[in-house]
């Protein structure tokens, strides 16, 4: 099963990402986590350390691929993730597209791409050209990261119109969306109402999940000696649990943007509205008793 994990920049894809490849691996599965984005900074949290990239490989070995081995590329990680950093072209040169099919070519050369139970790709911000939706051609599933969010909402949705379109010619779905950074999901059920899809986690809002990244150690690495942390990582094996069971999916159907910018904002608008209404009530309330008295 091959998985592509996508979402807006900085909901914490790479962290969510990391999570549940240990959640996979804990249900006895052999995973594979690729990091697609030229920062390379994907499976930080497995490993620790920023590992070498496949293009930095390739260039080592002035592109011959017949000198490359599994193990130059592919290093272990937290829990027996394996990981492999795709990298990226130079900064305003190059296509990140044809560095993910670079790698995923490698893979398969050295027989590697169909050794593991689940790939999991990880992939840069939300789709914005055809470069960066190239893991949906090898993906089963894709999941989006949200939180409740207009920013986060409004790119989830960009990225359901690439699943729709790359569904036409590949046996990909959308597993569903995992709402991540958020204590409320009231704006992503709205969305989902409008365009349904499965809604498989919100995860907890907890400082820990943000500082795991910076520590450079997962969730489930930091429940070792933080045991109130266990209850967080149940979140991601229940997501990995959904996954395990091959779920149908959704063949997503995008809301045109000038609806879903409608949309959204009216709710913001009417909730701002709500809440300025209690709050002048409450006042009026004050006002009352101080007459009373």
């Amino acid at each position: 099963m091959k998985v592509a994990v996508y979402g807006k920049g900085g909901i914490g894809k790479s962290t969510t990402s990391c999570n549940i490849s240990i959640a996979l691996a804990r249900r006895g599965k052999k995973v594979l986590q690729i990091g697609c984005d030229p920062k390379h900074d994907s499976t930080f949290t497995l490993t620790g350390f920023l590992i070498p990239t496949i293009i930095d490989t390739l260039q080592m070995k002035d592109y011959h691929y017949e000198d490359v081995w599994p193990e130059d590329v592919i290093h272990k990680g937290y829990s027996g993730v394996d990981c492999v950093e795709a990298g990226g072209p130079p900064a305003g040169a190059g296509c990140g597209g044809y560095v993910v099919g670079e790698t995923v070519k490698l893979l398969k050369e050295s027989n590697a791409f169909y050794e593991y139970d689940i790939i999991l790709f990880d992939v840069l911000g939300d789709v914005a050209c055809g470069g960066f939706a190239a893991p949906l051609n090898y993906a089963d599933y894709c999941i989006i990261i949200t939180d409740n969010g207009f920013d986060a909402l409004f790119a989830a949705n960009r990225i359901a119109a690439s699943v729709r379109e790359k569904s036409q010619t590949h046996p990909l779905r959308l597993a569903g969306l995992v709402g991540n950074r958020t204590s409320e999901r009231d704006l992503i059920d709205k969305y989902v109402e409008a365009c349904p899809m499965p809604v498989l986690e919100v995860l907890p809002l907890v400082e820990d999940i943000r500082v795991s990244r910076v520590k450079g150690k997962t969730l489930f690495e930091m429940a070792e000696y933080q045991p109130n942390l266990n209850y967080v990582c149940d979140f991601y094996l229940n997501i990995a649990d959904q996954i395990l069971s091959e779920p149908e999916g959704v063949v997503p159907k995008e809301i045109p943007d000038r609806e879903l910018f409608n949309l959204l904002s009216d709710f913001y608008l009417n909730a701002n509205l709500g809440s300025a209404k209690k709050v002048e009530s409450k006042k009026q309330d004050v006002s009352l008793n101080f007459t009373i008295i």
